[in-house]
């Protein structure tokens, strides 16, 4: 019984690559051609990342060299040897082999240290994980131990790049990835999902959520100004502010204009790119929520991107100056991730959500153009994001999509008004002509029914 009992443990343990052994036509036993293959993988592993270790030393002398190439690819097939042992026998070998290999590369680090005064525990992690690599490639799947390499491997060819984000990252920053974690792993799990409201409007897990999909979008467009560098033109600055805050972009640069009134044109291009960005933005912000609402959207939004988008690359496609202006360009956005502005959107997303709900219930789905028209007016994304939520009960979809455009109308609107008393009369009437054929555009190509219900009833098809 016990010998019995043994081997019904041994089979729940040992991979499908360990069955009784089947004649190979060239005198192999399968299970010998499979441990071969693995092997094989443990060794690749292992070779691949002491392809980088040695890269990294090559122009160290050969006496001066610590584990390269042929160190690690070793390591990586005892592992693999240690596994197949410990198959074969116990998997108290392998976790001994493990011990033994973990001193052996630990004592020889420890020296090096002492030597070179360069005190790193990289060099002994990367040789303890290639070990059980390759161990894990003989006991386990072959194919995630290499995934696995490759990853390490990539980890460790970044190093200069990854310690130079890492010098370039400010307290705010790191607060703010923090903060956008806590959001989603500690905060989002607890809330409740399920509506609290005897309207059925707020769901506080969903607008919740709904704020972290905009904060994040919004730190996509910080993320971009930051790596973009003090040489960033207008052009690639007004779009990821955009990103971020086309309302924020539109200001900063029509205050622009009284310090340099011959950029008019250019900064008028650039608040022009950012209205194009926020429509693409709405886009792919709402395909998260409802796709079957982002591809009634779709149509209007895209043709009236491209017009704004057409119209403010041609004021500044080409021109140096827009290089040299967008150098000292300073839209002044804040990060997206801080608390109090999460806490801000959640609850603006709430109020709207359950003021058109209310509307909804009470005047109809066209009493919801008004809460849309109203709310436009403050921040477009939060509007978009309710009727997004709405439209999977007490919305119709096209309801949804047109009270999403009516926000939009009015939110480039408001922006139009504030270029013409920020930024003058020329910067004001050049952004006024451009919005007002935009929307014109936009509105077109919405009530070409045939085609945009066409792309809805696809969605469903192809989720």
């Amino acid at each position: 019984m016990a010998d019995h009992a043994s081997l019904k443990h041994r089979d729940a343990v040992v991979p499908q690559a360990w069955a009784p052994p089947v004649q190979h036509s060239k005198g192999f036993t399968m299970d010998q051609i499979e441990l071969f293959e693995r092997l094989g993988v443990a060794l690749a592993a292992g070779l691949l990342v002491g392809l980088e270790r040695g890269w990294r030393t090559r122009e160290d002398a050969d006496s001066a060299r610590a584990a390269g190439l042929r160190t690690f690819g070793l390591s990586g097939l005892l592992g693999g040897i240690c596994g197949a042992l410990g198959v074969a026998t116990h998997p108290i070998v392998l976790a001994a082999g493990l011990l033994a290999f973990t001193a052996a590369v630990g004592a020889f680090i420890v020296l090096q240290a002492r030597t070179d005064h360069n005190f790193s525990a990289t060099g002994l992690v990367a040789a303890i994980l290639t070990f059980a690599l390759g161990a894990y490639a003989v006991v386990g799947a072959p194919a995630v131990a290499i995934a696995a390499a490759v990853a390490m491997t990539i980890l460790l060819a970044l190093r200069d790049q990854l310690h130079g984000i890492i010098r370039g990252v400010t307290w705010l920053e790191l607060r703010a990835v923090l903060t956008l974690l806590a959001m989603t792993f500690l905060l989002l799990p607890i809330l409740p999902d399920r509506t609290i409201d005897p309207w059925g409007a707020i769901n506080p897990s969903e607008v919740w959520l709904l704020a972290i999909l905009i904060a994040a979008v919004s730190f996509v467009g910080y993320v971009l100004v930051r790596m973009s560098g003090s040489g960033v033109g207008i052009g690639l600055a007004s779009i990821t502010g955009g990103l971020t805050s086309s309302t924020a972009t539109t200001i900063a640069l029509a205050r622009m204009t009284r310090t340099s009134a011959p950029s008019t044109i250019l900064l008028a291009g650039g608040v022009l790119l950012a209205g194009s960005t926020m429509m693409f933005r709405i886009v792919a912000i709402v395909f998260f929520v409802r796709p079957e609402l982002a591809a009634r959207l779709l149509p209007a939004l895209a043709v009236g991107g491209l017009v704004s988008a057409v119209a403010g690359a041609s004021m500044i496609f080409g021109r140096e100056q827009a290089r040299q202006e967008g150098a000292r360009t300073n839209f002044g956005l804040k990060n997206p991730f801080e608390l109090g502005t999460a806490l801000k959107l959640a609850a603006l997303i709430a109020i709207i959500g359950l003021f058109a709900q209310v509307v909804a219930l009470r005047v109809g789905d066209s009493g919801v153009f008004g809460v849309a028209a109203l709310s436009g007016l403050v921040d477009v994304d939060a509007v978009t994001l309710s009727f997004a939520r709405m439209s999977h009960a007490s919305l119709a979809l096209d309801s949804a999509a047109l009270a999403i455009l009516v926000a939009v109308t009015t939110n480039t609107l408001s922006k139009t008004v504030m270029a013409a008393l920020l930024g003058g009369r020329a910067f004001g009437v050049l952004v006024a002509l451009v919005n007002a054929a935009t929307l014109a555009a936009m509105y077109a190509a919405y009530w070409l029914l045939p085609f945009s219900v066409a792309l809805s009833a696809a969605a469903p098809a192809a989720g």
